[in-house]
């Protein structure tokens, strides 16, 4: 079964390889480098380490405390009534020490079919200091984003459940400070929303029980952000994911995960301009409303369908899990060569002990590429509980 599942996994990266792979022809077809660009990107850093060992895979995964971040939807089939997680992120640690992402999330169970969670992603940039022309030295700022999650999810069913949460996005970047004769700068704000929805039923393969899983998760439809009184704003990072599962439960003691997961991100495509009378050649305006926007995410790019398909990043992962203490993480990121060209592999592990979890993530990047997380470990720490309800007590 092993043998089985390791060809899967090697012919969906094979195959998702296949489908965005760079050639010569990529530069020359119209539109050909031309990356989506959005505000607060950070929100599309995965946070913890268990879904960053493999390959940054979420939608669909096994639910654990850090679905708030992946599809808060899997909350309602946790099989724990509450937990808090905390994980950290050392970014660009090769070149600078004061830079970093926090991640604290938590959850609570209501009932058997409600499930309430909250967390808070924290951005630190580490001190900008801001001079004139003549180098004098005028601020020094702690540049910052965060935001702010609540979610609450709900079980349909025992196989579908969904998912409704609202987020709060504070981007200080400037701390105010502004050139003389420039814009006045602020803080960017935000409100958003998300809605996600899971999909869980039994299997059986080979005569031995599994479970195959979807799981679609639309975050961050929300208002566009600004930094000054400039009327033109910035879309923040609305994305969909689409993603699969399929577990196999091979004893009592070994169990193994496939997944793959599909994300698109739902702003528009940048136009292509012609540069003497900064007219639109080929594309569609970029500076249109917020449901406008999402919906001709699908269809603006100016290469046509060839280009929009390229817009959409595949990550894929295996986890091993022994006897639910110990597991072991895989996976791999792709994303085109003319829409960012990340290409990572991942490599993970975890540990569980009674209620106390430990995961550690470590990138690799393909070959020539560079990436803010290389060489750099990842740790989630979470505790989750099963306290005893009030009916229950009674019982005993």
């Amino acid at each position: 079964m092993i043998k089985k599942f390791s060809v899967l996994l090697i012919t969906t990266l094979i195959f998702s390889n296949t489908i965005f792979a760079q050639s010569d022809e990529d530069l020359e077809f119209v539109g050909g480098l031309n990356a989506l660009s959005v505000a607060v990107p950070f929100l599309m850093i995965a946070p913890d380490s268990r879904a960053a060992s493999m390959g940054d895979v979420g939608a669909a995964t096994l639910p654990d405390a850090n679905s708030q971040h992946w599809n808060p939807a899997k909350y309602a089939f946790i099989d724990k009534d509450c937990g808090i997680a905390y994980s950290y992120t050392p970014w660009l640690q090769n070149l600078i020490k004061d830079m970093d992402l926090n991640y604290l999330v938590g959850y609570y169970r209501f009932d058997d079919q409600q499930v309430v969670s909250a967390s808070l992603l924290y951005f630190s940039m580490g001190t900008i200091i801001f001079t004139d022309d003549q180098g004098t030295r005028l601020l020094d700022h702690n540049a910052n984003e965060f935001a702010l999650d609540v979610a609450y999810s709900r079980k349909f069913s025992d196989k579908i459940g969904g998912s409704i949460g609202f987020r709060y996005i504070r981007s200080d970047l400037t701390g105010g400070f502004a050139q003389q004769g420039q814009p006045v700068a602020k803080a960017g704000n935000s409100v958003a929303a998300d809605i996600a929805t899971y999909y869980q039923t039994p299997v059986v393969v080979d005569n031995k029980e599994g479970e195959f899983a979807l799981g679609v998760n639309i975050t961050n439809i929300g208002a566009k952000i600004s930094y000054n009184e400039d009327p033109y704003k910035q879309f923040i990072p609305i994305n969909m994911r689409l993603g699969g599962r399929f577990s196999l439960d091979m004893d009592m003691y070994n169990k193994l995960s496939v997944m793959i997961d599909a994300n698109k991100l739902l702003v528009p495509t940048p136009p292509l301009y012609d540069t003497e009378n900064d007219e639109i050649l080929l594309g569609m305006n970029p500076d249109v409303p917020l449901l406008t926007g999402m919906l001709q995410s699908f269809y603006d790019a100016p290469g046509g369908f060839r280009e929009e398909i390229r817009e959409v990043n595949i990550a894929a992962g295996i986890e091993y899990l022994y006897a639910g203490q110990f597991a072991i993480r895989a996976g791999y990121f792709d994303e085109h060569s003319t829409k960012g060209n990340r290409k990572y592999f991942t490599l993970g592990a975890g540990i569980k002990y009674n209620v106390f979890n430990l995961d550690f993530a470590y990138l690799i990047p393909t070959a020539g590429q560079t990436n803010p997380l290389a060489n750099t470990f990842r740790f989630t720490l979470s505790f989750e509980f099963e306290p005893m309800r009030p009916g229950q007590r009674n019982q005993q």
